[in-house]
């Protein structure tokens, strides 16, 4: 019965549309050889997005959210006091997974995703289809560009995931320009992704620079120009001297207190100032060590900049930046010491130097920069001690050890586990399906065990953490450091304090605490107000905001949101 009203309702809509022509009819342009019309034409559209011409990612390596203001008073006003003054700052931003290292940090800021979704469970991990260790940037397929070591074998290839770089490339048809740069060869890759024009690391047999075939076949000329300068040689040659009398560093323990820090190797204490000149001989690795590490990336990142003209293009660049010698030099002497605060002051000048160097070269205003890290670090468990505030160190060698002969005890057979790492219990598969042993059962007795060995929390069965009896904060965050290929089946999560380590000096980190998973993020430059922001945000919001500044498509394994608050 309806039927024959629709060409009454075909006549209607006809005739409103074109009472809608004639209406519009002094806005319209029209296409005279289709008769359709263009476009309005009180309405132009811009030929281009408005975006900054650079982009900058920072990541500090191990930079602990609170030494944004634990050296403030001695920060110069370029630095990090620059960017929180001018810039956004989001005070309370949390990693959202175990366990907390250089590799997943940095996937996950560019990623916007956890190791659950793109792969990177931890800096090594098991693969557990075949019980072999795997490094998480390692590629053997590819060669070394710029060096006869095998520290170029190395490419993005374990990342499942793509990047915000790569979805800027994606989107600009590739004609953006994506360089990464880090003396951590997984500090440069992740962060460029799956499609950059280039990453660099630094090689310590040469001290040169290098990268790979999955990049390119020869090192451009600038670089081995810049090589040719011997900077890394240079540097250590200067030795390292403390930025002020190292009676003034009120924020550190007293130099003298050694029990606490590594000294460096043919030294005597671990204490300023240190005669690298004496030290490096044929080991240029050394300055990963020292605050030129750092100096010298940046020196990098300046000759990137010209010699690639980044920032010059028509369309948006981004340059990946990582400074790894914050997380040599906390590893080695931890955070209450004068070596990390004189590591901090000295990047802080550096940084000064280099934003200044932007607005010169790009222009104050024409670019954004972002500063992150990739985890934090704890304290050292002997200083908090001392101090009266419980903690400990967890040696997973002798835990290990001692599990594989609470299980050989039981069923007969060695070495059924193979690995403690990233705190996880991974089976020796191979042996367990070949004595037909239930991996249930297996997994309940290395639970039974671990549960009462000291300093441990939790234990959790991966394949049912979703369920599993712990504060819901540590329930998602195990979730989301689980990958199934690369993670293994029990998860040991330590009580505060804690941490996994065979030496009592200097510090580490992986774990779920605030001072491992509390990082600084900061915004500053192009399409960012200034003020600050205290509620809860989270590293997988980084790459989710960057795309959204540049009004691209976020990456495709991104779980992070925005931070609206961060924009204009």
């Amino acid at each position: 019965m309806r039927i024959k009203y629709i060409p009454l309702l075909i006549f209607a809509l006809s005739a409103l549309s074109v009472s809608a022509q004639i209406k519009h009819k002094k806005t319209m342009a029209i296409n005279p050889a289709v008769g359709r019309p263009l476009a309005y034409a009180d309405t132009p559209v811009s030929a281009d997005i408005p975006r900054p011409k650079l982009v900058v990612g920072i990541v500090v390596d191990q930079m602990r959210w609170d030494y944004l203001y634990r050296y403030y008073s001695r920060y110069t006003n370029n630095g990090f006091k620059r960017l929180l003054n001018q810039g956004f700052s989001c005070e309370n931003t949390q990693i959202d997974y175990v366990p907390t290292n250089t590799g997943p940090g940095h996937s996950c800021i560019y990623t916007g995703s956890v190791p659950a979704i793109h792969g990177i469970a931890g800096n090594d991990f098991i693969i557990q289809a075949t019980g072999l260790s795997m490094y998480c940037a390692q590629d053997t397929s590819v060669r070394t560009v710029g060096s006869t070591s095998t520290a170029g074998q190395m490419s993005p290839r374990n990342l499942i995931t793509n990047t915000v770089t790569d979805e800027l490339r994606l989107a600009t048809n590739f004609r953006s320009k994506v360089i990464g740069i880090a003396l951590k060869d997984r500090g440069g890759i992740f962060p460029a992704g799956h499609t950059a024009n280039a990453a660099y690391w630094l090689d310590d047999a040469t001290g040169n620079w290098i990268t790979s075939t999955y990049y390119m076949k020869d090192l451009p000329k600038w670089v081995k120009d810049f090589n040719d300068q011997k900077l890394a040689e240079t540097y250590l040659k200067a030795d390292w001297n403390p930025v002020y009398p190292i009676d003034s560093y009120i924020q550190s323990t007293a130099d003298t207190t050694s029990r606490y820090e590594g000294a460096f190797k043919g030294t005597t204490s671990p204490t300023l100032p240190v005669k690298t000149s004496g030290l490096y001989k044929n080991n240029l690795g050394l300055i990963r060590s020292t605050p030129y590490g750092n100096t010298l990336t940046l020196d990098m990142a300046v000759a990137a900049i010209n010699n690639e003209n980044l920032g010059q293009n028509s369309v948006t660049d981004f340059l990946t930046v990582s400074f790894s010698s914050t997380d040599y030099v906390g590893h080695q002497f931890g955070p209450n010491s004068v070596e990390i605060e004189d590591t901090y002051l000295k990047l802080d000048r550096d940084l000064g130097t280099f934003l200044s160097y932007l607005d010169a070269k790009v222009g104050a205003g024409n670019y954004t920069v972002f500063l992150t890290a990739d985890h934090g670090a704890a304290h050292n468990p002997t200083f908090l001690t001392d101090h009266n505030i419980p903690a400990g160190v967890w040696d997973d060698g002798v835990a290990l050890k001692n599990l594989n002969q609470y299980l050989a005890a039981k069923y007969k057979i060695e070495n059924m586990v193979i690995s403690l790492t990233n705190y996880q219990v991974n089976f020796n598969n191979y042996v367990v399906k070949y004595a037909k042993l239930d991996e249930n059962t297996l997994i309940n007795d290395c639970i039974t065990f671990l549960k009462d060995v000291p300093g441990v929390a939790y234990v959790i069965n991966l394949k049912e953490a979703q369920t599993a009896n712990v504060p819901e904060e540590l329930r998602t965050r195990i979730v989301n450091g689980y990958s199934v290929e690369h993670s293994g089946v029990v998860q040991v999560i330590l009580k505060p304090g804690w941490y996994a380590s065979r030496s009592a000096t200097g510090t580490t980190h992986g774990t779920w605490n605030p001072y491992d998973t509390h990082i600084p993020l900061v915004f500053m430059g192009w399409g960012i107000p200034h003020g600050h922001l205290n509620r809860e945000t989270h590293m997988t919001d980084i790459a989710a905001t960057i795309a959204a500044l540049l009004h691209i498509q976020a990456p495709n394994g991104c779980i992070g949101k925005p931070i609206p608050e961060a924009l204009k």
